[in-house]
């Protein structure tokens, strides 16, 4: 069974740096989203933890990094220079097979409760 669990949201300086974790196993599929309030839902970063295949959106490219670590069950999103427009509620994802849009929402079918990242100037 496939279950997710995000941490280590909140709050940081502009330029800062925040490392986001979830507890996430029963799956290879793994990705990462976005929800700034009032806004629709943005896929961040994708990877295939079978051999490391990853992707990014476009705004997460260069500054994020999405890994996944077999021996801790555990997914992670390493931010490095924040900026205030990455002011959202992240969620981690799981397909149920090999997503044919990796950064599309309606590719997966579980998903974590959410962990605020604020970014401030």
């Amino acid at each position: 069974q496939v279950q997710l669990q995000e941490s280590g949201g909140g709050s940081v300086q502009a330029g800062g740096s925040l490392r986001l974790s979830c507890a996430a196993s029963g799956s290879a599929y793994w990705a990462w989203f976005r929800q700034a309030e009032g806004k629709e839902r943005e896929g961040v970063a994708y990877i295939y933890a079978g051999a490391g295949d990853t992707w990014y959106g476009d705004s997460a490219k260069g500054r994020f990094t999405i890994a996944y670590d077999n021996s801790k069950n555990t997914l992670y999103l390493n931010m490095n220079n924040l900026k205030p427009e990455d002011t959202a509620m992240y969620y981690c994802a799981a397909a149920r097979y090999a997503p044919s849009r990796v950064l599309s929402a309606a590719e997966y079918s579980y998903w974590g409760q959410g962990t605020q990242v604020t970014v401030s100037s």
